[in-house]
């Protein structure tokens, strides 16, 4: 089999001297190259735009516009094509003016044929090597593009699983301590709501969020009977309360991305007027994360109910919070918080509700569902087993048990039971 010769390159010849131009392109054509000829530079532009042109061979001086108008049009548009140009005078500063504004060589007129020829293969094979070079860079930025990606998906799910880990781990924390179940959510979603009124947002929102959410991590190491107490701590049981800062601390102040939750957990019992524990902390010493929890933790705790007492309303609760700005809590947290309004804050905590209440119903629909697959699943194999076999010997017309088309009136049949196969799935959220 023969192989196809390759396609000669184009090369636009331009010039306003019919002789000049005839003669380069029929020693060019017996070379073996495709010529295209243009008498003026924005004929030759027409020319370059309608099919690629690998390389121009232009004339510097010509009538309207000339070659140095044609040279950066086509450095403009074509950024591919390469340039020669030619010119009738030997002047050393018109040959760097070509060169500096994109030319790749400067012939005189009229040029020998071995320089010319030298110099389109020079042009030609630089112009190779730079689509080379931009194919490379190409796929190399698409690989780096691909990298960064599947990088950042995997951060992602990196982040999701933190996230979730610790989510488990507060779940836990919560589920022992019967009377504040969802509290350090609660918490967190006050928390941010007051620190996004501060304007802050970003890493910076995020890590006041985990702090918050990690804030009683410490209550593991306290013990069940004084964590569990319903009612008031003596003085020695409040000793080993007020430990549970310094413990979370040290649970998770070695996890880097977790370095300034740690802070938070640390001082999240510290009060503005230096009252609080465990380093009787005072004012800007208090991490701002920290000053903004204090509110958000408040607030919950006296909206909740408690076994020895009644959750206050609301109102209430902002009335008392406003009134300690200054001593227990920060002035301008304080501020920010009033900035929400009371219904923005009851409504934080309705949707919280309303969620969980959401998932909750899916969880038993989804249970239900499964339960009526289990149940269906038996029964069509108990009526298999009571239908015979087409060529079972010695055996009469069997009537139709229950749940089959034909037998007692009310049974549930085929229709029946894929109906409810196919409904029984309906809102499942593991679908």
């Amino acid at each position: 089999m023969e192989a196809i010769p390759p396609v000669p390159p184009r090369i636009l010849i331009v010039d306003d001297d019919d002789s000049v131009r005839d003669v380069i392109s029929v020693l060019l054509r017996e070379e073996g190259y495709n010529c295209v000829v243009a008498s003026g530079a924005e004929m030759a532009l027409d020319l370059a735009g309608q099919e690629e042109t690998p390389l121009v061979i232009s004339d510097m001086k010509m009538p309207g516009k000339d070659g140095l108008w044609l040279l950066e049009q086509l450095r403009e548009r074509y950024p591919d094509t390469s340039v020669i140009m030619l010119t009738g005078y030997g002047d050393t500063e018109s040959a760097v003016d070509c060169l500096r504004r994109g030319a790749v060589d400067y012939l005189l007129k009229p040029p020998k044929l071995t320089d010319l020829i030298r110099a389109i293969e020079r042009a030609l094979a630089k112009r190779r090597i730079e689509l080379a070079r931009k194919r490379y860079q190409k796929k190399l930025e698409r690989k780096v593009r691909d990298r960064t990606t599947e990088l950042r998906h995997a951060l992602r799910d990196i982040a999701h699983t933190y996230q979730s880990t610790l989510l488990a781990l507060v779940s836990a924390l919560d589920a022992r301590e019967h009377e504040t179940s969802d509290h350090s959510l609660r918490v967190v979603r006050y928390t941010s709501a007051i620190a996004e009124r501060m304007g802050i947002k970003g890493p910076e929102l995020d890590e006041i969020g985990r702090g918050a959410l990690l804030h009683d991590i410490g209550k593991i190491g306290v013990p069940d009977a004084v964590l569990l107490k319903p009612g008031k701590l003596t003085p020695e049981e409040w000793l080993e309360m007020r430990k549970h800062p310094d413990i979370g601390f040290q649970m998770i102040q070695n996890i880097p991305f977790l370095a300034t939750p740690a802070q938070i957990v640390l001082s999240h019992q510290e009060r503005w007027d230096g009252q609080g524990y465990p380093r009787n902390l005072r004012g800007q010493e208090i991490h701002i994360g920290a000053r903004i929890f204090a509110v958000a933790d408040t607030l919950d705790a006296m909206t909740c109910d408690r076994p020895y007492r009644k959750g206050t309303t609301f109102a209430n609760a902002i009335a008392e919070i406003s009134r300690c700005a200054g001593t227990q809590f920060d002035r301008e947290v304080v501020r920010a918080f009033l900035d929400i309004g009371e219904q923005a804050l009851v409504k934080l905590k309705e949707d919280m509700h309303s969620r969980k209440l959401t998932l909750v119903q899916s969880e038993m629909q989804a249970h239900d569902a499964e339960a009526t697959l289990a149940r269906l699943s038996e029964e069509m194999d108990d009526l298999d087993q009571t239908i015979p076999g087409p060529t079972a010997p010695g055996r009469g017309p069997v009537s139709a048990p229950p749940g089959v088309p034909g037998g007692a009136p009310g049974a549930t049949g085929p229709g029946v039971v894929l109906s409810v196969l196919a409904g029984g799935r309906q809102g499942n959220p593991r679908d």
